[in-house]
């Protein structure tokens, strides 16, 4: 540790910090706009100069490393002197344009100025023109003028997203950024430029002109879509929701977002939105008020129980819906007597399982691992924030390694990361990739591998088996496309062995919001019910479907629409218009933002949070309307008055035992060559009904390039 003065007070600090380091612990603000807390020095706005004792002029805080017995002084006359001073070169060329800045109100230059800045300018030339650049739907470069060149974008695309995508081209007043060749920007975290843009030159081009700052109230939520639970602050005007930006957690998503949390919002408001129960009558959608609507289910599913049995009946839920929301449906099914529920819909296998299926260790140390080992993901594309992570973690010098197929890593920038060691095959052969490896650690080790098949291990597997042996931290990682693999038990035991052996945890990165809720509140087959691909096929007669479109959201696809078709009754409580081709009634249920609920992320973190707006038009939280239709069919135990109720039926802690959260299996390896599906796999802009709806999204080179590849037709209203 060091010992430096800060304007008088004694400050220890831990050597190699710079000045802004032992000021930011000390609680003194120093002026800045280059430096950033997560990204690397660059020293260049100049702003945070400040007086060294002993040195020949103002030093740079944020470049300016701390020694034993160091005097600084940020609040002399030399030090304001030297910062006005730098304010004033910063304004020379700005076009002044605080009165049409989308930025105005919250901007850092804006805020500096008032305490930094001349009343008059000494500057009588022309100031200098920047023309816009076009860089995609989601940041507006139109005002590249106001840019002070903080290269903040440019280290965030190379050091956080992985892709340099902005450079800054030209000397002194000639500077600018750019993409160079016209590209367009097209990281998924590409939206945290606009937030660490400290002036008004990277803004949000869907939120452009549509509201001033102050004119909104900031309310906290919890993303919807991915398993990392990310935090958010969701701003309001007028009972809509305008914008989306991160809330600070350094546990779980840091200050970070990935664009589809921070843009899907637009769905929200779109025309999309169901906001009146209807019912089909003579092949026509009528709209209805609830109480006809509701009673209409009840009674049909009170014929259908009497006609057929209970376990006719059967409800399909989204992991993307909230703890609350799976309970009551869970009860309602299993009051009606049925056992048919599941949220697996993307599943190809329906093992029973032990434990909950979970990341395997908390988000935080996926920063600091060694080694790791992920198996059949698209990391940076399925799981934005956790891909940042590692790539974190290999800038430390951690190794990174995968086993998966063309399709989810198709070259070596695939994961905007280094990969050391990636084997590319069909998802037919991972099951034998991972008994090569089993096969490389146990000659290493002189041990029995847990494949009797003689799998000869190929040089790529003993290079892994080496580089996974070596190293302390170490995970081994299970992707989406591992979970809905026809094959994910014999994947999930082999990944066990070769942990174990490796001195490595193991995990699943998990695919939505609540997938490890689900499974907590155990909204699975029970007693012999039907799983997701059965009832997806046509094993009912009346199904329930939460929040879900099962062509889109399972494994079935388009065969989805054809299985359910065949039920007599198909009720679906979405916040949007859909499932018009089979369903026979529609409820409007409240999406994240107009319902309270609770989502658990990947590490088992559940995380609460209250409705933002009110609902839209005659939408109704789907907590609420699955308690009303319990009441309407009589069924006991849903006298609940709030979600607080329910979560206390649940019995949820913040954070689940580590007890529960365990990824064992007991079945045994199929290494047969008996033919598989495929896996599902999904886009990033595809994966939930409200990003898939949102959109500006659906305009970016992500989006086209899964509709290029495919994507079902009605995902294509944005092209």
């Amino acid at each position: 540790m060091v010992e430096i003065e800060l304007d008088g007070k004694k400050v220890d600090i831990v050597e190699g910090s710079m000045i802004m380091h032992a000021a930011d612990k000390a609680g003194t603000y120093i002026p800045h706009f280059c430096y950033h807390k997560k990204l690397s020095i660059a020293a260049n706005c100049r702003m945070c100069l400040v007086d060294v004792e002993k040195a020949p002029k103002p030093m740079p805080a944020c470049a300016t490393p701390v020694t034993q017995g160091m005097i600084v002084r940020t609040k002399s006359a030399k030090a304001i002197q030297a910062q006005q001073s730098v304010m004033e070169f910063l304004l020379i060329n700005h076009p002044l344009d605080c009165p049409i800045c989308d930025q105005g109100g919250e901007c850092q230059l804006q805020d500096l100025a008032v305490g930094y800045g001349g009343s008059s300018s000494r500057y009588e030339e022309e100031k200098r023109v920047v023309f816009h650049k076009d860089v995609g739907p989601l940041i507006s470069m139109e005002e590249m003028s106001r840019c002070i060149h903080c290269t903040r974008c440019v280290r965030f695309g190379q050091e956080v997203a992985g892709v340099m995508e902005l450079g800054m081209s030209h000397r002194g007043e000639h500077s600018e950024i750019e993409t160079f060749i016209g590209d367009s920007v097209d990281s998924e975290l590409s939206g945290n430029m606009i937030d660490i843009c400290p002036v008004g030159a990277l803004t949000s081009k869907p939120f452009r002109y549509s509201a001033r700052t102050w004119e909104l109230s900031r309310r906290k939520s919890v993303s919807p879509h991915d398993s990392t639970g990310t935090n958010l602050i969701v701003q309001v005007k007028n009972n809509h929701v305008m914008r989306v930006v991160p809330l600070e957690n350094e546990d779980v998503n840091e200050c970070w977002i990935a664009d589809r949390d921070r843009f899907s919002y637009e769905a929200l408001n779109g025309p999309e939105r169901l906001t009146q129960p209807m019912l089909k009558q003579g092949g026509q959608w009528q709209q209805v008020d609830w109480q006809t609507a509701l009673e209409y289910v009840a009674n049909g599913l009170k014929q259908i129980k009497a006609d057929h049995g209970a376990q006719s009946i059967g409800t399909l839920v989204s992991p993307h819906s909230t703890l609350e929301e799976m309970q009551l449906a869970k009860l309602l099914i299993h009051g009606l007597g049925s056992g048919n529920i599941d949220y697996r819909l993307r599943n190809t296998e329906f093992a029973n399982a032990d434990g909950i299926r979970w990341l395997g260790l908390p988000i935080a140390a996926l920063s600091q691992l060694q080694r790791t080992l992920v198996i059949g993901s698209n990391l940076r594309k399925d799981h934005p924030l956790f891909a940042q992570r590692i790539r974190q973690s290999v800038r430390k010098g951690g190794v990174v390694a995968a086993i998966t197929s063309a399709e989810l890593f198709a070259d070596a920038d695939a994961w905007a990361m280094p990969v050391a060691h990636a084997v590319r095959v069909g998802a037919d052969r991972w099951v034998d990739s991972l008994s090569e490896l089993a096969g490389a650690i146990a000659e290493s080790k002189g041990i029995n591998a847990p494949v009797t098949r003689n799998v000869a291990a190929s040089d790529a597997a003993k290079a892994l088996a080496a580089a996974l042996l070596g190293g302390e931290r170490k995970a081994v990682l299970l992707g989406n496309a591992a979970a809905h693999h026809p094959r994910a038990s014999s994947l999930l035991a082999l990944a066990n062995w070769i942990a174990t052996e490796t001195g490595a945890s193991v995990g699943y990165l998990t695919e939505a919001a609540n997938t490890v809720g689900a499974q907590l509140v155990g909204a699975l087959p029970k007693d012999g019910g039907l799983n997701a691909g059965q009832m997806l096929s046509g094993g009912l007669k009346a199904a329930l479907l939460l929040n879900t479109e099962p062509v889109f959201d399972s494994a079935a696809g388009a065969a989805a629409a054809e299985g359910l078709s065949q039920a007599q009754m198909v009720v679906t409580l979405s916040p949007f218009k859909a499932n018009l081709e089979f369903s026979d009634v529609l409820l409007p249920i409240a999406p994240f933002t107009e319902t309270p609920g609770s989502f658990v992320n990947a590490e088992g973190r559940k995380q609460s949070f209250h409705a933002v707006v009110k609902p839209l038009g005659e939408a109704r939280p789907a907590w609420k309307v699955l308690r009303v239709l319990a009441n309407l069919l009589g069924l006991p135990g849903f006298a609940f008055e709030s979600t607080a109720d329910v979560l206390a039926d649940i019995d949820a802690p913040t954070q689940i035992a580590a007890d529960k959260l365990v990824n064992t299996t007991g079945a045994a390896i199929d290494t047969s060559d008996a033919p598989q599906a495929a896996p599902a796999v999904v886009g990033i802009y595809q994966l939930d009904s409200i990003v898939r709806r949102a959109p500006s999204l659906q305009l970016t080179a992500d989006a086209r390039a899964t509709r290029a590849a495919g994507a079902p037709a009605g995902q294509e209203v944005f092209a």
